[in-house]
């Protein structure tokens, strides 16, 4: 399905529909948009009647509005579960998406927008939009005190949402002192943002070694009521990271990126004003000749492989018949077969080594959950399921598994993955009927039964969890 995003660059609002696009294994293009220019043409309008970006081109339409792009590429995979694994799980995930819009985003914007020299300075509205940051900031803190991510036990949409939000308050507003209080936020935002999907899309977030103050403004408490607007009073002189994370201001480029951003955010802009800003912008163009190009994004092992060795099988349309099956393993398994390419794809077995040291079932069931999480980067290329076996405090909890993967060996799941290391991996031959036999028992368990609450057992072992990776 060819997918095109008009928007400018660095846009954070276009940062959460690539990023699920990178989660979901989707090829967006994001031709050259200039602002002013083409978002008033006449075919521009019609895509989108205000002239906002981002605007996202289907082959049976076009979508605006950020969030709805988002929720459309979202809901594209089912299986990456990006909103959510249940019906209630996707209402969890719209809430998010709400309330980064209206209680996070807005604070934030209007905290920034004096900072790029969009708004005037205002020390009252600064500090109301300081103490308005703090409260959203405290109600994630407090949330997130016992949860990994904000829906489920995975990224999904409501993660990707916030975090893209806070990515430039992050680089440019929040300092040391302003974070501190947030141990729990800065623990979520730094593994959302240090995941391969994230960084593919926004690079490396480097953190404000200071805030970054507007022209001629100062540093301003956040209004006295709230509890955390202390350590946000405690502002040095506005400096910020550099783009190479030095102190300083922000670059010219940040700050022209942001002010692009705002200015499409401008209701009516009148084109005199915006005129004596494009020789000073062509200045700084030409003043940096000596900037390197951007390094060409490295193409992944597997996906070489699939231009290179193209398989007959695709692992998508397998997952498809397996999540669309209803308990029908005998005909599902029967269908995998005939399209299984054994010279393209290859079958392994896993068994964790310490299955000594399993003493509590909720533990061992997270250990599972953190496996199939850290194998997120490989998704399009691999596929299986992984059991907890045994009974806390009767028998032996063990952990095994079995993975279909795009090549003949482990190798870059065990390079996407350091949890590999500490599982036996055996390759299974299924040229054998035995082989065969082995893998259905390892995919088909019966869902219903496991659903109903009802044992389900494999290999003789009662099943004390069960996760699917697809």
């Amino acid at each position: 399905m060819a997918l095109t995003l008009y928007t400018y660059p660095a846009n954070y609002r276009a940062f959460k529909i690539l990023i699920a696009a990178e989660y979901n294994g989707l090829d967006i293009e994001v031709p050259k948009f200039e602002m002013m220019k083409d978002n008033q043409s006449p075919e521009f309008l019609a895509m989108s009647p205000l002239g906002k970006v981002p605007v996202l081109k289907t082959p049976q339409g076009a979508l605006f509005e950020s969030n709805a792009i988002a929720r459309y590429v979202a809901r594209m995979r089912r299986d990456t579960e990006l909103y959510g694994a249940t019906f209630f799980e996707s209402g969890q995930v719209d809430s998010w998406i709400d309330f980064c819009s209206h209680e996070l985003e807005l604070a934030a914007t209007m905290w920034l927008y004096p900072v790029i020299g969009y708004m005037p300075y205002n020390a009252a509205a600064t500090a109301k939009s300081k103490n308005d940051v703090t409260v959203a900031l405290t109600t994630l803190e407090n949330y997130l005190s016992d949860k990994t991510y904000l829906v489920g036990h995975k990224i999904t949409l409501a993660d990707i949402t916030v975090a893209s939000a806070l990515v430039y308050p992050m680089k440019l507003l929040f300092s040391p002192e302003f974070r501190a209080p947030f141990p729990n936020v800065m623990r979520w935002f730094n593994t959302c943002v240090n995941q391969p999907q994230f960084t593919a899309v926004i690079g490396e977030v480097v953190l404000a070694a200071a805030e970054t103050l507007p022209p001629n403004g100062t540093a301003v408490a956040a209004a006295a009521p709230a509890a955390a607007a202390a350590p946000a009073g405690k502002k040095g002189k506005g400096q910020a990271p550099t783009k190479g994370g030095g102190k300083g201001k922000p670059s010219p480029e940040e700050i022209a990126k942001m002010k692009a951003e705002a200015a499409e955010r401008k209701k009516n802009a009148p084109p005199k004003e915006k005129k004596p800003d494009q020789p000073k912008k062509k200045k700084e163009k030409a003043a940096a000749p000596a900037a390197a190009p951007a390094p060409k994004k490295e193409v992944h092992p597997l996906k070489a492989l699939d231009n290179d060795a193209p398989s007959t099988m695709v692992g998508d349309v397998w997952k498809k018949v397996y999540s669309n099956c209803k308990g029908d393993y005998e005909g599902c398994m029967k269908e995998f077969w005939e399209m299984y390419d054994p010279a393209g794809w290859s079958i392994h077995t896993c068994r964790f080594k310490y299955n000594e040291e399993n003493e509590q079932a909720f533990m061992t069931a997270n250990a599972t959950g953190g496996f199939v999480q850290r194998s997120g980067e490989i998704r399009k290329w691999l596929f299986g399921v992984m059991y907890v076996t045994g009974t806390e405090g009767t028998t032996p909890l063990e952990i095994s598994g079995c993975y279909m993967i795009r090549g003949q060996d482990m190798e870059p799941l065990q390079v996407a993955n350091d949890d590999t290391a500490v599982y036996h991996w055996n390759k299974v031959d299924t040229t054998t009927p035995e082989g065969k036999a082995h893998v259905a028992h390892m995919w088909c368990y019966d869902i219903e039964k496991w659903n109903s609450g009802e044992p389900i057992f494999l290999e003789g072992k009662a099943v004390n969890d069960v996760k699917q990776f697809k």
